[in-house]
């Protein structure tokens, strides 16, 4: 007689794991659209970009001081070669550091942060080659983007970081595809991964350094998760839907997880082509409202002039970005100003800018700033879209009783307003030049990036040392 849990249990082949893996397997570079292509070679680019921007920055110095002294793989930025793991932590974690890296829109989550990193490391130590890269990458990101779906805001409401739970198993699917794991044994990664998954978003309330790490902790649990199913290590493969699984762990029990998205037209409709690369270096939800205080202030607003400012928004995005309200008007560190949308709609009007220079111990001490942002209030808009859309509004009181009111419908860099060509190469080249590369070194790493996928080994990468 079967047991009550071996009823329960999916025949074989049926587990949603398996069923990714079977896909995941058969991916092959020339299968992919050339728009996933074209995103997963903007997201190497604009990784490479913020891992220099971020080198020297204090979290990325400590963390290599807990690096052992030897390995093969690439920092970027740094002469030391580090392992494997070391790289995919580091490189994730300097990538995610500034919170200037691509987000899914509809979704708080993170990709390229995490599924990079990871599959980089691995094809440069393992030897795979560049076509490995690409669909390890495409595959990573479309699991996060398709589980960002099932969970929406209930990995939040729970009180855990998407990018870092969802990363784990998003960089783990992405390795195991590059390394050429066989279904079974990607299934298994799953499962291992989802008991290596972590990261709580108690960051908010100090804005200390703990989501910079999410990221590249994500992303080396993905190396060592497919590593271990590879000789043989198993893992559940109910690691999704299972009674005691990821969902269950990390999913807030009032919010119903939506299966269907991970599976629906899978193979045949690539949700990664919408992903989205900001054009400010702060949290996701706060662009819109920056993009309207830029708008408001190009048209003439002074800042001396302002009396309020008030805003509506929506009211998932309150305990992250708008709560509590004293800390948000006056940031206690330059990194907790990237999650306050009072902070970043001040330094906008009073910069005309919203990039790595605004968000530093000096900005978030300028009187000028502190007194625009101290006349910012907030109410919640019921009809607001988030999560499914970002919008900004604000709506300025000058000191003579006149009003202006500026709209926002939808995030700046995303699907309804992806940047161009031309503005994603500026970024890059501003956040190279912000960690200290010359010109013709930024020119030749951004040939490199392009050229990688095509090549036959990954040796080129040692040139991102130093």
């Amino acid at each position: 007689m079967k047991t009550q849990l071996e009823i329960a249990l999916p025949a074989a082949g049926e587990a949603l794991a398996e069923r990714v893996s079977v896909w995941a397997a058969g991916v092959e570079p020339a299968s992919l659209p050339s728009e996933v292509s074209q995103v997963v070679e903007r997201q190497l680019l604009d990784t490479v970009g913020l891992c220099v921007a971020a080198r020297r920055n204090d979290y990325v110095e400590a963390l290599l001081e807990t690096f052992e002294p030897k390995g093969s793989c690439t920092a970027i930025g740094h002469r030391r070669a580090v392992s494997c793991l070391d790289a995919a932590l580091v490189n994730g974690t300097a990538a995610h550091g500034e919170d200037y890296d691509d987000t899914f829109e509809g979704t708080p989550v993170h990709t390229a942060a995490v599924v990079v990193p990871a599959v980089l490391a691995a094809c440069e130590r393992y030897q795979r080659a560049g076509s490995d890269l690409l669909r390890g990458v495409a595959v990573g990101v479309e699991f996060m983007c398709r589980m960002a779906l099932v969970v929406r805001t209930g990995v939040h409401r729970a009180g855990f970081h998407p990018t870092a739970v969802i990363g784990a198993l998003g960089a783990t699917l992405g390795v195991g595809t590059a390394l050429g794991l066989p279904p079974r044994h990607l299934a298994s990664a799953l499962g291992i991964s989802g008991s290596m998954a972590s990261g709580i978003i108690e960051y908010l309330a100090e804005g200390t350094s703990t989501k910079r790490l999410h990221a590249g902790w994500a992303a080396q649990c993905g190396i060592r998760a497919a590593l271990m199913a590879r000789a043989g290590f198993s893992g559940p493969r109910t690691v999704l839907e299972g009674q005691h699984g990821f969902v269950h762990a990390f999913c807030h029990p009032d919010v119903d997880p939506e299966f269907g998205h991970l599976t629906q037209r899978l193979g045949s409709r690539w949700l990664a082509e919408g992903i989205a690369f900001k054009p400010y270096a702060c949290g996701t939800m706060a662009q819109p409202f920056i993009d309207c205080a830029l708008a408001l202030r190009a048209s003439g607003v002074p800042a001396d002039r302002i009396r309020s400012i008030s805003c509506k928004v929506g009211e998932g995005t309150v305990h992250r970005l708008w709560e509590p309200l004293a800390e948000k008007r006056s940031p206690t560190t330059a990194y907790s100003a990237k999650f306050s949308v009072p902070f970043c709609i001040a330094v906008a009007f009073v910069d005309g800018a919203a990039g790595l220079r605004q968000f530093t111990e000096s900005r978030i001490a300028d009187p000028r700033v502190l007194e625009v942002a101290s006349h910012i209030n907030y109410e919640i808009d019921p009809a607001n879209e988030y999560p499914a859309n970002y919008t900004g509004h604000l709506r300025v009181e000058f000191g003579d009783g006149s009003v202006r009111e500026f709209n926002q419908p939808h995030l700046r860099g995303g699907r309804r307003a992806p940047l161009s060509a031309q503005e994603l190469a500026a970024k890059y080249e501003a956040n190279a030049r912000f960690g200290g590369w010359s010109k013709n070194r930024l020119e030749k790493t951004a040939a490199l990036c392009k050229a990688l996928f095509e090549s036959d080994d990954l040796t080129a990468l040692r040139s991102l040392r130093g």
